[in-house]
């Protein structure tokens, strides 16, 4: 008997003492009847507000309706249709400000569980080896994508789809992008994202590693060899805050400090030699999602005391909600309403400490936040070994410097048209490339729409949106 609403099907973890020393996966997932239960409270409202918020258009209805009769494989196939990682999506979308943000039972915090579920029909699939023969009507165009990121991927996928001939160009040696070395693997097991990308050789895309567009073959050429370009290269340059003390020993960006944990393996000491230096007293500047991240990997390499530095209050911080509540669970420190001032370092060029300055919080600013002003005569100074700078990222310039005739924005963003389309003809770009930092989602509906912009106009597709 299906029971439409009720409480939320909570989803079990790993203990917080347990996790803050590993780096396994902290939700546990849901059993076969958590999943049934979970996805039998759903109302199937009329004009699906969960699909219109979703960023991919899922056909987030029918994937549920066929996982409350516990048809997990046809859930797996439809949320496959639209979403070539829903694995992945399903563990690191912010659900909460989207497809889950409009249910009905949103507002009493008891909303449907969206993510948990795709995670179960995916990773369902995942051990049945299920896949789904898929008919490709070849066409003769050859298209190029730049980067395997979420949007590089999405876009790569859709236009095999569509029977275009995809040459996939990754500078690292892994393809994932930002899924490999920017989130770790407590909150994405890399064995997940490992098996998503399978898919793009299921599909016969030509994934190309360690090749650098503009090093290993110019952009120039590029255009010769291809009828058209998607650049999904991602955002990799950090950010920082140019104030004293940054050129010290044990001042890291968070890019360089995820990048040790999670695509060179810090964290297994055991079987990887990857240099890092982490402190006993950390300092993270910044709070959104890398940030804790950041913070909780430090606190996993063995760091006591873990403080977040943030100018706002949790209530501003542009992290998920479940990712500031696992990082204070973890006993990581959010000191709010403070910002460095400059940091300090010792005879031997380490850091020891951090001036910060009090703030206060005022009219909001372009955000629509409070912004924060420094309090006169506030400086204090914190104990600190270990400054992580989590301040958002810019493209790299390595390569928009060698791609002549694209016309960037004053912050380094590719600028696009409405189709995503670039100033010049036939080469179009998404994700990070184009919005500076973005979630994973919003990345993957770049890379759907720049398909969909390059098959009309390889006059291959006849819709129009």
């Amino acid at each position: 008997m299906i029971k439409i609403g009720g409480k939320r099907i909570p989803m079990r973890e790993q203990d917080a003492e347990q996790r803050k020393s590993n780096f396994f996966s902290v939700p546990h997932g849901y059993s076969e009847e958590e999943v049934i239960t979970e996805a039998q409270r759903c109302l199937q409202c009329q004009g699906a507000p969960c699909e219109k918020h979703c960023p991919i258009n899922m056909r987030i209805l029918d994937m549920i309706r066929a996982i409350a009769v516990g048809d997990f494989k046809k859930a797996f196939f439809i949320a496959k249709e639209d979403n070539s990682l829903p694995a992945i999506t399903g563990r690191v979308c912010p659900q909460e400000s989207q497809c889950e943000g409009v249910c009905p039972f949103a507002q009493s915090g008891e909303g449907i569980n969206i993510g948990k579920l795709e995670a179960f029909v995916a990773d369902w699939a995942k051990e049945k080896e299920l896949k789904k023969d898929i008919f490709i009507q070849e066409n003769p165009e050859r298209i190029a994508v730049i980067g395997a990121g979420p949007a590089g991927i999405t876009c790569a996928v859709d236009l095999r789809k569509y029977g275009f001939q995809v040459t996939l160009f990754e500078a690292l040696h892994k393809a994932g992008g930002v899924l490999q070395y920017g989130i770790p693997a407590f909150r994405l097991p890399t064995e997940i994202v490992d098996a998503e990308i399978t898919y793009l050789d299921e599909l016969g895309v030509d994934l190309q590693l360690n090749f650098f567009v503009g090093q290993n073959i110019t952009f120039d050429e590029l255009r010769r060899r291809f009828d058209a370009i998607f650049i999904g290269s991602g955002a990799g340059a950090p950010l920082f805050m140019r104030i004293e003390g940054e050129n010290l020993k044990g001042v890291y960006s968070a890019n360089e400090f995820l990048i040790r944990c999670n695509l060179m393996k810090s964290y297994n000491s055991a079987e990887f030699d990857t240099p890092i230096v982490c402190g006993d007293r950390v300092g993270i500047i910044g709070a959104g999602n890398v940030a804790m991240d950041a913070a909780r990997c430090a606190r996993r390499l063995g760091s006591e005391h873990v403080h977040i530095l943030y100018r706002r209050t949790k209530k501003e911080s542009p992290a998920r909600i479940e990712e500031i509540e696992h990082a204070l669970e973890e006993g990581i420190i959010l000191e709010e309403l403070v910002t460095p001032k400059r940091i300090l370092g010792d005879e031997n060029g380490w850091v020891s400490g951090v001036e910060l300055l009090r703030m206060k919080l005022s009219a909001p600013d372009k955000s629509g936040r409070p912004r924060p002003v420094p309090l006169e005569n506030s400086e204090f100074i914190m104990p600190i070994d270990t400054i992580i700078e989590a301040l958002g990222t810019q493209p790299n310039r390595l390569f928009l410097n060698r791609a002549e005739g694209l016309d960037i924005d004053s912050w380094g963003l590719i600028k696009v048209d409405d189709d995503l389309q670039t100033s010049i003809p036939g080469v179009y770009a998404g994700g990070d490339a184009i919005r500076g930092n973005a979630t994973v989602i919003l990345a993957m509906g770049d890379g759907r729409k720049a398909a969909r912009a390059i098959g009309r106009q390889m006059k291959r597709l006849s819709f129009s949106s």
